[in-house]
């Protein structure tokens, strides 16, 4: 699988998941700026892969900056910071990873400025380091609650492309396929900007993993067949009650899979967890443009020009749905997930 986001030749170098499926091409963002857009626009997408993003787009950005005294320059990587906080309000893994960049500077606050930039980029490569490895970790976890010969139904996409490799949805069917148990993917098309035509058939067939592709209004009659056995799926944001915020539809899967007495399990890393959020009803819900629903892709209009247009990105699926939530600590109950993770440990 080609590489997400890296840092390259100094400057953050993403994959284009704008024109996936039809070329393979990458965007070299040599200022933070431009990383900015590429989270906003939908050129890098997945709650672990903007994180990584946003980590690289701080160091990016500090290592442009002319001051050499702490303060000034503290203070000018404080409004990069929230320059690339502002471009998408949801997925809370890219405000995780920006703390964690803030920590870091201001543990590095007696070093002298060149010396913070370069540990800067370090710490941004941690972090993506980090995550393929807990998405791995994560995969062992998920890939015991699948059995032989399983039909898994997925939405979105939430494998290598949404994080900084391996996945977490898709990672717990990697893992499972590696050890031999010959599953299949049922990958919901996830309108309207097509993850799961576009990248979750693409990145499945790469690595020749069984997937059918299937529109999204599909999934109830499928059920009612008996042709899914298993729903698993991504996170962006994980409230402390255990309400799961995912792309738009993910809600209606879990509420189809409990009339049809089908598991439904969300994967996700601890940092996606947001303790400070008590509820789904607390969470942001990103709003995006009406051309994303009036046309396909950016191409022709498939409804009427003026038509009033709803388009949240996001659905939030309460606790009581979800089977369980497979981190890279293990798989839990969602309604008790504030009694297993400490506040400082999560988001």
């Amino acid at each position: 699988m080609v590489p997400t986001v890296e840092w390259k030749d100094g400057a953050v170098r993403l994959l284009d998941q704008s024109r996936l499926p039809g070329e393979v091409a990458f965007l070299d963002c040599r200022d933070y700026q431009a990383v900015g857009r590429a989270i906003k626009d939908l050129k890098v997408r997945g709650a672990p892969a903007i994180g990584v993003t946003a980590a690289m787009g701080v160091a990016l950005g500090a290592k442009a900056l002319g001051m050499t005294h702490y303060d000034e320059f503290a203070k000018a990587v404080s409004a990069i910071c929230d320059h690339l906080a502002s471009t998408r309000p949801t997925a809370v893994n890219l405000f995780w990873a920006i703390e964690r960049m803030k920590r870091t500077l201001g543990a590095l606050r007696n070093r002298p400025v060149a010396e913070i930039k370069d540990r800067l980029v370090q710490e941004s490569q941690r972090i993506l380091d980090e995550d393929i490895a807990l998405n791995q970790a994560m995969g062992r976890h998920g890939a015991e609650l699948i059995r032989d010969g399983q039909a898994i139904l997925t939405h979105c996409n939430a494998g290598a492309l949404a994080t900084a490799g391996y996945g977490t949805a898709l990672g717990v069917i990697r893992a499972a396929w590696a050890q031999g148990k010959r599953i299949t993917v049922l990958a919901g098309e996830t309108r309207p900007v097509l993850q799961g035509a576009r990248l979750t058939a693409w990145e499945l067939m790469q690595d020749h993993i069984p997937v059918t592709l299937i529109t999204d209004n599909m999934a109830g009659t499928l059920m009612r067949q008996g042709l899914v056995q298993l729903c698993i799926v991504g996170a962006d944001r994980i409230a402390a009650n255990g309400d799961v915020a995912n792309k738009i539809g993910t809600y209606s899967v879990a509420v189809l899979a409990k009339a049809h007495g089908i598991p439904f399990y969300v994967a996700a890393p601890y940092s996606t967890i947001d303790l400070a959020t008590p509820s789904g009803d607390h969470i942001p819900i990103e709003q995006r443009a009406s051309e994303e629903v009036t046309s396909v892709c950016g191409g022709s209009p498939v409804a009427p020009s003026g038509v009033p247009v709803l388009n949240p990105s996001f659905d939030v699926t309460p606790a009581a749905y979800i089977t369980g939530i497979i981190t890279e600590r293990g798989v839990f109950d969602p309604e008790k997930l504030a009694e297993r993770f400490r506040p400082e440990e999560a988001c």
